[in-house]
C-alpha cells in the first residue's frame, strides 16, 4: 500500500503531532529525551497511539533519525446510507462512494435515516476515519 509522507528528526516531533510506527500512522502522546553519553548521543523516546487501531506503541531511537510523517488530507463527505455500524459516504468533491466504519463516539450521531448528514474525514493512503460530524 502507497502512503503519502514526509521525513522529519524524532526529535522535532512534539506531543499532539503524527508520525509512522512499524507502517502505522499514529499520534505522539508524549516524549522524552536523554542527555547525549560518555560514548553515545542523545536518545528519544516517544510513546504514541495508533490512528486507525487505537494500540500504544513505543519508539527509542537516536535525537538524529528520521521518522516517516503521514500525510493526512481532511475531507467532506455526505452521508448516503447507514448499515450496522458501516456508513456509506460520499465524497463532496471527487462524488467516490465508499465505505467507513463508525467510531463509538459517532454512533449515536450517525443513524440510519441520517442521510444527508456531513462528515469530516481523514484520509491516509487508503485508510479513512470519520473525525467530526456536522
Amino acid at each position: 500500500m502507497f502512503m503519502a509522507e514526509k521525513m522529519t528528526e524524532i526529535k522535532n516531533c512534539k506531543p499532539g503531532s503524527y508520525i509512522m510506527i512499524n507502517g502505522e500512522a499514529c499520534k505522539v502522546l508524549s516524549m522524552t529525551k536523554s542527555k547525549p553519553g560518555k560514548h553515545g548521543a542523545a536518545k528519544v523516546r516517544l510513546d504514541a497511539i495508533g490512528i486507525f487501531d487505537g494500540r500504544k506503541r513505543t519508539l527509542m531511537k537516536p535525537a538524529s533519525t528520521s521518522v516517516e510523517v503521514p500525510i493526512i488530507e481532511k475531507k467532506k463527505a455526505q452521508v448516503i446510507s447507514v448499515s450496522g455500524n458501516i456508513v456509506q459516504l460520499m465524497d463532496l468533491v471527487t462524488y467516490e462512494t465508499f465505505e467507513c466504519i463508525i467510531p463509538e463516539e459517532f454512533a449515536d450521531k450517525i443513524k440510519p435515516g441520517a442521510e444527508g448528514t456531513e462528515v469530516i474525514y481523514w484520509m491516509i493512503g487508503e485508510k479513512r476515519q470519520i473525525k467530526e460530524t456536522r
